[in-house]
């Protein structure tokens, strides 16, 4: 009985659909080990390196130490802020400290060399809650608020900087310090214009 089997077990490998089988997992086998390696070997499986601190830098000193970290980046956007000198790095992404490979690029944020200006809108006769939102929507940053004397409570009466009255569509620097002038609703002819009372 057992001379039966091992006589059919011969049979069946000395037959070439078998031999071609066996062939074809080897060489499936074979293959699936080059993949990985090649994988392994294309995402440089365990080298990483971390992203350095070069916030405050330069574009040039930062471009020559990004480089010889193997690293790559890309200027996306500028802004303008106190936080660093004009010129240099102000954001990176990925983060500073993250560990990323070889050759990643970065994408980095700028600070602008001059102050950015924008337009101030015509708020005047608007309510304060509309007149912010559409300063702050063309990106200024430091809105306040002053009551003065006038008929309607939160109604825009002016829109000033340093004490001088601005006029729509005046350039400011979107740092500036604007101070909206609104209505305290206790309109009286000669009473004291100024009411300060800041929210």
């Amino acid at each position: 009985m057992r001379s039966d089997f091992i006589e059919t077990g011969k049979k069946i490998i000395r037959k070439p659909v078998f031999i071609h089988l066996v062939s074809a997992f080897i060489v499936f086998c074979i293959i699936v080990f080059l993949v990985l390696q090649g994988l392994t070997i294309y995402t440089r499986h365990n080298q990483v390196i971390a992203i350095p601190d070069v916030k405050g830098l330069q574009m040039e000193e930062a471009r020559i130490f990004l480089e010889n970290k193997g690293l790559r980046y890309r200027v996306i956007d500028s802004v303008y802020t106190n936080e660093v000198k004009p010129g240099a790095i102000f954001e990176i992404i990925p983060a500073i400290g993250s560990n990323v490979k070889k050759g990643r690029i970065l994408f980095i944020t700028i600070n602008a060399n001059t102050v950015q200006m924008a337009a101030i809108p015509d708020v005047i006769d608007q309510s304060y809650r509309q007149g912010e939102a559409l300063i702050t929507g063309r990106g200024f940053t430091s809105v306040t608020k002053q009551y003065v004397n006038g008929p309607y409570r939160d109604l825009i009466i002016g829109v000033e900087l340093d004490g001088k009255r601005l006029k729509p569509g005046e350039l400011v620097p979107l740092n500036a310090n604007l101070t909206l002038k609104v209505g305290d609703g206790g309109w009286v002819e000669n009473k004291d214009s100024t009411v300060n009372s800041e929210q």
